[in-house]
């Protein structure tokens, strides 16, 4: 019977080892994992930069002809008032010459 309970005693000394041991094993794949987690990240952010540098290089490609499309915007916009103002004096002189048919 002692021998028994020594065998018992000598087993749970030996279970705060064994599980500080599967602690530090857990922590060890954790870190691992983590490591790979942020490696994949770097990658990832790596491969963002190089597709904003792209667009920012294709985006400055494109800005003569924004421009280009901004200039014609503001003549289109200048042409549209000058139209609206000759409908209005074709009305004033289409007024006058009615006036003076009537006469």
């Amino acid at each position: 019977m002692a021998a028994a309970a020594e065998g018992v005693l000598a087993t749970r000394r030996d279970e705060p080892a064994r599980a500080t041991s599967e602690d530090y094993k857990l922590l060890e794949n954790m870190n691992k994992l983590t490591s790979l987690k942020y490696l994949e990240m770097k990658d990832i952010a790596i491969n963002i930069s190089r597709n904003l540098k792209d667009l920012n290089q294709k985006y400055a490609g494109l800005q003569p002809y924004l421009d280009q499309i901004n200039v014609i915007e503001e003549q289109v916009a200048a042409l549209e008032q000058a139209a609206y103002k000759l409908d209005a004096y074709s009305k004033k002189l289409e007024a006058k010459y009615k006036k003076l048919e009537k006469r």
